[in-house]
């Protein structure tokens, strides 16, 4: 009975860190893809990343954003140009899981533009909707 209890709990355990692996994977993936339609001067394709929900939240200097519509057309009117877009880096710093459906992203973003550099800093929640991890909290400053 002890080597059956400790089978399962090595089986437990090993397919908990697979799952992690894979759902960090696939967050890394996601943030990747982002990164890659930005650098193309695809906001449409970048917002792929959020949840499109009027409850996704985006924080910036101004202040809040709601929602995935009135997300996008912020970015559109702050970034109307791929060369306002500029080329951007994003580095994450710390990757957590908070629950089988959350996890919590810190990093930190780089654009590079004629204009004028900025960079600055992110924090993420993404919550695993429908098999899929979606960004539904942005604070980026």
């Amino acid at each position: 009975m002890k080597y059956v209890l400790t089978g399962m709990y090595f089986v437990l355990a090993t397919t908990r860190i697979m799952a992690q692996q894979t759902d960090e994977s696939q967050i890394k993936n996601l943030l990747s893809r982002q990164v890659v339609q930005w650098n193309k001067g695809n906001v449409e394709g970048y917002m792929q990343g959020y949840w499109e929900n009027d409850s996704l939240v985006f924080i910036g200097k101004n202040g809040p954003t709601y929602g995935y519509q009135p997300t996008l057309e912020r970015y559109k009117k702050s970034y109307p140009t791929p060369e306002e877009m500029g080329q951007l880096t994003s580095t994450i710093i710390s990757l957590k899981r908070l629950s089988e459906t959350y996890f919590f992203v810190v990093g930190q973003w780089a654009l590079k533009r004629k204009e004028g550099d900025l960079k600055g800093s992110y924090t993420l929640l993404l919550r695993k909707i429908d098999g899929k991890w979606v960004i539904i909290n942005d604070h980026s400053s």
